[in-house]
């Protein structure tokens, strides 16, 4: 037995508009597909409850606080064991800098997505902070030149 959820258009047309703007009421969310408040916020709601829609959230501006330089790094670790490998995503999820972190497939063991104020709070960032760190074998740092599509 599967725990899939089925989706129909409607279904597809509610989570197009809440990836546009998670802050829709749901009457404008109702409006917007065709249905009234009820039904939709039922949908919602079933949508939710399976974890289709798993939260809502802001979209920060990193520019806007002072941190307008993002850097992708890719990390390789020296560790076979669970134990370092939860650690060292405990710390890198801990810095402030740090805006995603995703353990790979393969090579690079970490895709790590940065923002800070300019490149010599990068060049602190990652010397003081992610070459430090005792299972660091290798990192390669990627200047991001224009983001052209963002999540969610």
């Amino acid at each position: 037995m599967s725990n899939e959820i089925r989706l129909d258009a409607l279904d597809h047309e509610i989570l197009f508009h809440l990836r546009q703007d998670g802050r829709l009421t749901n009457v404008e969310l109702a409006k917007r597909v065709g249905l009234t408040a009820p039904p939709c916020l039922r949908r919602v709601k079933r949508l939710e409850e399976a974890g289709v829609i798993a939260g809502y959230h802001a979209v920060i501006n990193t520019a806007a606080l002072g941190r307008g330089l993002e850097v992708l790094i890719d990390v390789e670790v020296s560790a076979n064991d669970r134990k370092t490998y939860l650690e060292f995503e405990e710390v890198v999820a801990s810095y402030e800098e740090v805006i995603e972190v995703r353990r790979m497939f393969g090579r690079p063991d970490y895709f790590i997505r940065v923002a800070v104020a300019d490149h010599a709070a990068y060049e602190a960032f990652l010397t003081g902070k992610i070459t430090g760190l005792p299972c660091v074998l290798r990192v390669d740092s990627h200047l991001t030149m224009k983001t052209v599509k963002q999540g969610p």
